[in-house]
């Protein structure tokens, strides 16, 4: 496999990944998902899994949040800039994310489409002290459960809608709604009424749409 870049610049990275997640969720208090869709959305995601010099290395983690938020437009009121950085579970998540992406040479985007860091999140208190390898052969799994299609899915094409007139006739935010088609948000956990106007316009039931754990215990 061909990889972006080469492996003596994966340490640089891994660190500079951790470094921004860790700043952004737990200084700048952007949640995890969103600050991982600003980063596919500006652009900088492709430019960091291309192996841009500048984005991959030559930027500090703080640095790289800095210039994330100011290309979004989003309004932040920054605090000082970190040069410290504890191993928090956020810091995990870029660190380990880089080395996935990296190693599998999947872009951000289709990593933040099939998994959401929330769920890469729950996974710090088993993994984190597990090889890296680990990490990938578990995302890797979690994607290919996740690749099942989802009942929200099942139902919308049975129907026949696309997902923006499903969002259009709903209500119910598109990005939103395609999260929860490849399962990256928990639709069992969605909002009483957003499932009430999914299923109403998909002229089905309410059960229909939850996802059950096939798991037996």
């Amino acid at each position: 496999m061909i990889r972006a870049y080469p492996e003596e610049y994966l340490n640089d990275a891994m660190e500079n990944l951790g470094e921004a997640f860790d700043f952004a969720v737990n200084a700048c208090h952007i949640e995890i998902d969103e600050f991982m869709d600003l980063f596919v959305a500006t652009g900088f995601a492709e430019a960091f899994g291309k192996g841009t010099p500048k984005i991959v290395s030559g930027l500090s983690g703080t640095e790289l949040v800095m210039e994330i938020i100011d290309k979004s437009k989003k309004s932040i009121s920054f605090p000082e800039p970190q040069v410290d950085y504890d191993f928090s579970p956020e810091y995990w998540c870029g660190w380990v994310i880089a080395y996935y992406q990296w190693k599998t040479a999947r872009s951000f985007k289709d990593i933040r489409n099939n998994v959401s860091m929330t769920e890469v999140r729950k996974l710090y208190q088993p993994l984190h002290e597990a090889s890296e390898e680990k990490f990938v052969d578990t995302i890797n799994a979690i994607i290919q459960r996740n690749n099942h299609p989802s009942k929200l899915q099942e139902q919308r094409k049975k129907y026949g809608y696309s997902q923006k007139e499903l969002s259009d006739k709903s209500g119910v935010n598109l990005r939103t709604l395609q999260q929860y088609e490849v399962k990256a948000k928990d639709i069992n956990k969605a909002a009483v009424e957003t499932i009430l106007s999914l299923a109403t316009v998909l002229g089905c039931r309410v059960e229909d749409l939850l996802e059950y754990s096939t798991d037996t215990h």
